[in-house]
């Protein structure tokens, strides 16, 4: 069963972009959440996301991964295919 990823993201940010980048050369299909000036919805991440307020916020598997560089750091420990499922 492939494993549910979502994502919250600001469409013009470079980290929410990077962390997609690498999401898609892995070929992880990814729920998407653009936030885009929209309170209500930062509020609703930050609340899932232990109070963190930056975009991005990654979830896999309703585990949250935490932004950009906590996915590149668990990708480097390879500690990112087993909880996609992938190795």
């Amino acid at each position: 069963m492939p494993p549910t990823v979502e994502i919250y993201t600001w469409s013009t940010c470079p980290f929410c972009i990077r962390a997609k980048a690498l999401l898609d050369q892995k070929g992880v299909a990814y729920r998407e959440y653009c936030i885009d000036g929209d309170e209500a919805a930062r509020r609703a991440m930050a609340e899932r996301a232990q109070g963190r307020r930056s975009v991005p916020q990654i979830f896999i598997n309703n585990h949250h991964v935490g932004g950009c560089d906590d996915l590149f750091a668990l990708e480097a420990r390879a500690g990112l295919d087993p909880l996609l499922g992938s190795r």
